[in-house]
């Protein structure tokens, strides 16, 4: 594991949890006992397409917010996604004063760990982007958890920017359930975007910079061999990294 920036576990008891599943894994490993099936953490479910998506947009670069538990690996899955030009980990249901990693680690803010994704339409579309978010990116039956992460923060939510995506995005899940694509019911939330606010430059590209970490490798590089096998049509071996999109 790659060593961290300099007050990085101080910042909040959140990041101390994942901490102490790394220490965990560390001392399996050395006993012998690693987790073998990790991959089995996110098992991936491929989904068909929305019957209902958004007309191809001439206007250039659209956005889209997705939360789905811890955004390390959300920002990854879309990072190796074609089309994507962007994907920026964030903040997004709170308010501007309270986005950052500690407080949003309180679990009190009204904030969910998002990825605000940039994608060129004409090249992937808003209902694509949704169908990886539900078949790789989290498990969208969990009720504000995702893997060893707990709290609304890490809540399964859609943040639309205008009617479009709303109509896109409950038609989907709609579609989802009717077809009863998961054995759980789906608890994602289908909400206004109010604001995105960028997350700590230390938590940008986090899967790329870190793929030695133990949490990375149980919980997150899972989601892109997922995405690789089952949507290869869309999946890119290179990502596309924040630092490289300034």
């Amino acid at each position: 594991m790659k060593s961290q920036p300099a007050g990085f576990i101080a910042r909040s008891a959140n990041f101390l949890t994942r901490n102490a599943f790394v220490i965990a894994v560390a001392v399996a490993a050395a006993a012998g006992t690693w987790i073998a099936n990790s991959a089995a953490a996110e098992k991936a479910v491929k989904l068909p397409p929305p019957a209902f998506d958004t007309p191809a947009a001439a206007q250039g670069p659209q956005t889209a917010v997705f939360a789905g538990g811890c955004f390390w690996g959300v920002q990854a899955v879309f990072q190796h996604t074609q089309g994507v030009l962007n994907a920026v980990s964030g903040y997004a249901g709170g308010k501007k004063e309270t986005a950052n990693y500690e407080a949003v680690g309180s679990g009190a803010t009204g904030h969910a760990e998002s990825v605000q994704v940039t994608y060129d339409p004409k090249q992937i579309s808003y209902g694509k982007l949704l169908q990886i978010y539900f078949s790789v990116a989290h498990d969208p039956t969990q009720l504000n958890r995702q893997g060893p992460d707990r709290g609304t923060q890490y809540r399964s939510a859609i943040f639309f920017a205008g009617d479009s995506q709303k109509q896109v995005a409950e038609r989907y899940i709609a579609q989802l359930e009717a077809a009863h694509a998961f054995p759980g019911k789906i608890v994602t939330q289908v909400a206004p975007l109010a604001a995105f606010y960028p997350a700590e430059a230390y938590h940008q590209d986090y899967a790329t910079l870190h793929p030695q970490s133990p949490y990375i490798a149980t919980f997150d590089l899972p989601k892109i061999a997922n995405l690789k096998s089952t949507m290869p049509e869309v999946y890119r071996e290179a990502p596309v990294l924040v630092a490289a999109a300034k």
